[in-house]
């Protein structure tokens, strides 16, 4: 009986935190998804590079405290250098810049589909650069995907004649393909240092980056601070970004990358139904078609070979 006890134990503890990292992983896709929301209204008080600026620099703080606290703080390696200079201007910086600025021109709900074809991107670079193989359900996959993406971009659900809506579908997608840059260099890397003692360094290079584009490019941010724009930017920052990084690193370690990459997908469909519901966005048959068709392309991309019974 005791070694009946003694071999349950550790099951069920496992049992338990694999529940509590899917648990996790919905309450991340629920502030992503309203993320998006908040990030479209914060552009009516603040400039889209400073609010980028303002989420990030808190949340750099943030993460730099819970490394001390939790004595995980480590001076990064030559090694992982590029790591963070790869993370922190590719995806903090140009992926988020990028598509600050395209939230300008273009509704929430169509932003997040754009940003979401990051996966799509990945698939090519990685059978080029990685190896990895490029098998016929990546390439139904990939073509199902980009036929939405050509759903969306289709000369009579856009007005290409509007440079305005131009710039905002060329920088949101230029953000997505940066990102899909960063994630297979990530792949690609031989990490030394931990992700969760990195992320402070990354998000630093990103901060300073940003804080300096903005001046640059910006000037002086002029903000009539209200409690709407601190909630705003306040959700931004503790949420979007310092919690959200949080969750996101708990939820890979607790739970298979395959789960976690389809689980995520529930993002851009809380981002469309919250900018439904509070920005009063209307939801296209179109552009509901176009997101099924990358997510359904994204998932028949990404899922791992099933395993023959052997």
């Amino acid at each position: 009986m005791q070694r009946v006890a003694f071999a349950t134990t550790p099951m069920r503890v496992e049992a338990s935190r694999r529940s509590r990292a899917i648990f996790l992983l919905a309450l991340l896709v629920i502030i992503w998804g309203v993320n998006w929301v908040i990030a479209k209204k914060s552009l009516e008080f603040v400039s889209p590079i400073w609010v980028t600026a303002f989420r990030l620099v808190p949340a750099c703080l943030i993460f730099f405290v819970l490394c001390i606290a939790t004595k995980q703080l480590r001076i990064p390696v030559r090694a992982d250098i590029p790591i963070i200079f790869s993370i922190g201007w590719l995806h903090m910086v140009g992926f988020s810049i990028l598509v600050s600025v395209g939230l300008l021109y273009l509704p929430a709900g169509k932003s997040i589909v754009l940003a979401y074809t990051t996966p799509l991107w990945v698939l090519p670079a990685a059978w080029l650069f990685l190896n990895e193989s490029f098998t016929p359900r990546r390439i139904l996959g990939l073509v199902i995907g980009m036929s939405g993406l050509v759903l969306i971009l289709q000369p009579s659900a856009m007005d290409w004649g509007d440079r305005n809506v131009l710039i905002g579908h060329g920088f949101v997608l230029l953000g997505a393909l940066l990102w899909a840059i960063s994630i297979v260099y990530g792949r690609a890397h031989k990490w030394v240092t931990p992700l969760f003692a990195l992320l402070p360094w990354q998000m630093l290079v990103g901060s300073v980056t940003q804080v300096l584009l903005a001046f640059a490019l910006e000037g002086m941010p002029h903000i009539d601070w209200s409690v709407e724009v601190v909630l705003l930017v306040g959700f931004g920052s503790l949420f979007g970004n310092g919690i959200a990084y949080w969750l996101m690193n708990i939820v890979s370690r607790d739970l298979p990358a395959a789960g976690v990459s389809m689980g995520l997908l529930g993002v851009p469909l809380i981002a469309l139904l919250c900018s439904s519901l509070f920005l009063g966005e209307v939801l296209g048959p179109a552009l509901l078609t176009a997101t099924v068709l990358i997510i359904v392309g994204i998932v028949l991309g990404t899922l791992p070979k099933s395993k023959r019974a052997t």
